[in-house]
Formats: C-alpha cells, structure tokens, sequence
C-alpha cells in the first residue's frame, strides 16, 4: 500500500491503527508546525531583540565607561568644584555691589589727581545688565602730559576692582602742545545680588 493510499484511509479518531510510517510522518510534519509557530511568534521577536541590544551595546559601553572614569575621579571633580566656587567667589568680590560704585569712582579720582591730571568730567554713564552682573559705563574726560595718563590708566588696571578703560582717544589741548584731553568710558563692573540669590 502507497503512502498517499494510507493517508487517505486515516482515522483520525483510531491513532493506534496507523502504520509507523504515517506515525513518522505526522510526527515529523507536528515538529515542523511547532518550530514554525515557535520561531515566528517566539524566537523571531527574541532575535530582533537581540539585534537592537547589539546596536545598543557600544553606546552603552561608552556610557559605562564614562560613569566609571566620573566615578574614579569623583574625589578630584568634588575638590576642582570646591575650588573654582572659591574662585568664583574671589572673583566676585572684585566685582562691587551697585553702592560701592560712587566709592569706586572717588578711587579713579584720587587716583587720577594723584598723577597730575585735571578732570573735566567724570560723568556715570548706562548701565547694561548680564547675566548675573552689570556693566557701569563712565565718561571720563581729563588733561594732562602724556606720562601722566599713561600712569592713571596703570594705576586704573591695578585698582582691586575690576575696570576696563576702553573708547578712548587724545587730542593736543589747544593753545598748549604738551597738554592732552584724555576721553575715554570706562567700564566698571557690579554684581546683581538678586541674580547671584537665585542661582
């Protein structure tokens, strides 16, 4: 008897009346069925998975890598924090606070009669807000010799407190060679202690 003639004549109802063959063969053809319902539902999803990890791996490697060299140097970022706050506040300090400014300017006076010069004018100027400071233009004009505003301008820079002397020029005085007009805005700096609170 062929194959085909006894797969015909199964029944389904009667397991034990099939011949080894067909037995073979159903088992076989269940094995089949289970491994494609396996892989398509079960194993297909597991494997694509699997890829997107992969993909994922060097990233997360990197990210392992980092975190450890942060948490290896943790101690050294915790000692450079604690210096540059001091620094910052160091810093700050050079900045004054909006009522020290007249103070500051009394300072450049001082300083600029100390050296011989002559003010025209020291007339405080727009006031431009940052982020956490403010810029403190001042118009300045004055006379004197040359070596004299070149030391006022000097002894400006070593002030404690910040102060850039910018937008300046110098013109002979008329009817006298050896005296010049300084006219420079100076830039001075204080610190918004509102802004500096908050952060």
């Amino acid at each position: 008897m062929g194959l085909i003639e006894e797969l015909s004549s199964l029944d389904i109802n009667d397991i034990g009346s099939w011949t080894r063959r067909v037995k073979v063969l159903m088992a076989g053809l269940l094995c089949l069925v289970i491994i494609f319902l396996g892989y398509n539902y079960i194993i297909k999803q597991q494997i694509a998975d699997l890829k997107d990890i992969q993909k994922k791996e060097p990233q997360l490697k990197n990210t392992y890598l980092e975190k450890k060299a942060l948490a290896i140097n943790l101690d050294a970022y915790k000692k450079q924090m604690v210096e540059a706050d001091e620094n910052f506040s160091v810093l700050r300090k050079q900045l004054p606070n909006e009522s020290e400014i007249p103070d500051l300017l009394i300072d450049m006076t001082q300083v600029g009669l100390s050296r011989g010069l002559q003010f025209e004018q020291i007339k405080p100027g727009a006031t431009i807000e940052k982020d956490f400071y403010a810029e403190k233009l001042v118009n300045i004009t004055a006379n004197g010799r040359y070596h004299q505003i070149a030391e006022f301008i000097s002894d400006v820079a070593a002030l404690p407190r910040i102060i850039n002397v910018a937008n300046f020029t110098l013109e002979r005085q008329s009817g006298n060679q050896e005296v010049l007009v300084l006219k420079a805005v100076t830039k001075t700096y204080h610190y918004l202690e509102d802004a500096y609170v908050s952060e």
